[in-house]
């Protein structure tokens, strides 16, 4: 793994199993491998279904994979860690320091503002309160999420508005490996712009981005390289 190397993808595999349904499996990544180097934004490409949020999701470790590596290096140390071993101590403290995921959806926990949901990232790595809320601020004005929503809890805005934030929030920690699943799909074009804004600028300062978009335009702007990403035809039975 080269020292300008963040992520090393070796043969990752996923599958479901259906236990309700016999016990079929469904293979959704089956041997995928490919590295992640500083400054690059990779794009999965393939049709939907082909597995591109489930990769994601590999990468996060929210799944559990089925066979391979992940191979991160840590925040801040020469540490290689393999995901697909790390206990949930590990994991934590990489999201905490390392890893930034933005999803389709925000989930937070209710009635906590706006403004303390995008802050929370930075005061989780030591910063100083009053600055995180500055960095917040600064984040949903430049997002063109009305100051008045600031201290509101998100639950009731529109989709476009949650994903304002849910960016905002991904950003703000400026983390060394951002995964973004389809950040833009809810925007106009004039936020669809300044989220472009904010890879290019993660890149620029070292970051390597993984991301899906929906948008052709967001994809062509962004992408430095391609992984093409294709869907597996048929279900394994499970042999038990």
């Amino acid at each position: 793994m080269h020292e300008s190397t963040l992520v090393k993808v070796s043969a990752l595999r996923k599958h479901f199993t259906l236990h309700q349904q016999g016990g079929v499996r469904i293979p959704v990544l089956d041997e995928v491998s490919f590295t992640l180097d500083r400054g690059e934004c990779l794009v999965l490409d393939g049709p939907s279904g082909a597995g591109k949020s489930t990769l994601l999701r590999c990468l996060y470790a929210n799944y559990l994979c089925s066979g391979g590596e992940i191979w991160l290096r840590e925040a801040g140390t020469l540490a290689r860690i393999d995901l697909t071993r790390a206990s949930p101590q590990q994991i934590i403290e990489l999201r905490r320091s390392t890893l930034s995921y933005v999803s389709q959806f925000l989930r937070v926990i209710p009635r906590v503002s706006s403004q303390d949901i995008v802050a929370e990232p930075l005061l989780a790595i030591g910063a100083d309160e009053a600055e995180a809320r500055q960095r917040a601020a600064a984040l949903l004005a430049r997002l063109n999420l009305p100051e008045r929503l600031w201290a509101l809890p998100p639950a009731t805005f529109s989709g476009g508005e949650q994903q304002r934030v849910n960016v905002a929030r991904g950003f703000i920690a400026e983390k060394p490996v951002m995964l973004l699943d389809e950040p833009t799909a809810s925007l106009d074009a004039a936020n669809r712009a300044v989220v472009i804004e904010l890879i290019r600028e993660a890149c620029t300062r070292g970051a390597g981005v993984i991301g899906i978009f929906h948008d052709a335009e967001v994809r062509e702007a962004v992408a430095t390289r391609r992984l093409p990403v294709q869907p597996i035809s048929a279900p394994l039975a499970n042999a038990a």
